[in-house]
């Protein structure tokens, strides 16, 4: 179990080292989050958080955006992770950079569950250097290494 309440699956966690944008990385992020075989229609989930977006953005601030959907598209609840080094415009709350994007992919009657697992995402992303620590990681099994560790 991760310290985000949920295990990560390697497959669903992109780390950009290169300055992206919040559409591309969110693109590539629903894409791996569908790669772990936890969405039937990928382009609903898409559009799904491009809509969300669109309706208010996710930034909530600290360098952190936790896009979320709950759709009939998803088979299983999953979470993806993206960390940018350079940042990303995320219109954020405090206008600032996003480093670190925890989307969740969530099926329709997953309220509670979906709840539970952000303010277990909120609690791990306030934890003294967990931010940093996601940052500085390269490869997705380090994001992942960081997760577990920090969950123990």
């Amino acid at each position: 179990m991760s310290a985000f309440g949920i295990d990560i699956d390697a497959r669903a966690v992109r780390v950009f080292d290169d300055q992206i944008t919040r559409d591309l990385a969110l693109d590539q992020l629903v894409d791996a989050v569908a790669s772990t075989g936890a969405i039937s229609e990928v382009d609903s989930l898409r559009t799904a958080i491009r809509d969300r977006e669109e309706s208010m953005s996710t930034g909530i601030g600290g360098g952190v955006a936790i896009p979320h959907v709950r759709i009939r598209s998803v088979i299983r609840p999953v979470v993806g992770v993206g960390v940018s080094k350079k940042g990303m415009d995320f219109r954020a709350a405090d206008e600032k950079p996003v480093h670190v994007i925890v989307l969740f992919a969530m099926p329709p009657d997953s309220n509670k569950l979906y709840l539970g697992l952000l303010a277990q995402v909120m609690v791990a992303l306030k934890a003294p250097n967990f931010l940093d620590r996601l940052i500085g990681c390269g490869k997705p099994q380090e994001v992942v290494a960081v997760l577990n560790e920090s969950a123990g």
